[in-house]
């Protein structure tokens, strides 16, 4: 397989397979939000198909940013992040009524999810080790991959959790740009490579993200 179609898949897998796992595993702690994951008949994660999404996209340019300070329609104290899947935007709160709107690529239908929760690790350029249970199903699938322009996490991963619990969530880069402004993942928020580096330098570990 192209080593960029590797790419896309395991992005897509990397989100369904967390989607999944959350939800056999931790349905006490999915209470916390308020919609469930699709699934087929075989009670198997339905998975986004990359290849359909990728044929389809026009030979164009497409920005390196989506940034943009606005004015704050969040009403959240400054340093929060909110994210807003209807509209496809996350907010960094500034204070003074102001904050940092960039563009995002959301959960498709079904793998949407809200809640508050908060970035509990940060990594740039982050390594992605594709865990057993998706290796069985996909032994075509690298046993790890290093960080780099051809990772599917992208330029930057914030690792979501609630309490000390990973949700499974990220918010992380991503090298498909005309997948911003789309509902095309299994539940991670991405952004731009160039986005999510600056969003990456304004936040810490420990900073609250609402997911409307």
């Amino acid at each position: 397989m192209p080593r960029r179609a590797l790419s896309i898949v395991a992005l897509t897998l990397l989100c369904g397979v967390a989607a999944s796992s959350a939800r056999a595993d931790e349905r006490s702690f999915m209470a916390f939000f308020d919609d469930s994951f699709a699934e087929d008949s075989g009670g198997m994660t339905a998975y986004y198909d990359p290849q359909q999404q990728t044929e389809a996209q026009p030979a164009r340019d497409y920005p390196s940013t989506t940034r943009e300070l606005v004015d704050d329609p969040t009403r959240e104290r400054a340093g929060t992040v909110t994210i807003d899947t209807a509209d496809r935007h996350l907010y960094l709160s500034l204070g003074g009524g102001r904050a940092m709107r960039y563009g995002i690529g959301v959960g498709r239908q079904g793998f949407t999810w809200r809640g508050r929760v908060h970035i509990g690790r940060k990594e740039s350029w982050p390594d992605w080790t594709p865990p057993s249970a998706m290796l069985k199903r996909r032994p075509d699938l690298p046993r790890h991959m290093s960080g780099g322009e051809d990772n599917p996490l992208g330029a930057r991963a914030m690792y979501l959790y609630s309490g000390a619990r990973d949700t499974m969530f990220r918010i992380h880069g991503s090298n498909e740009p005309w997948s911003i402004g789309q509902a095309v993942s299994s539940g991670c928020i991405r952004m731009l490579n160039d986005d999510v580096t600056d969003l990456f330098g304004r936040v810490k570990v420990g900073t609250t993200v609402v997911v409307l």
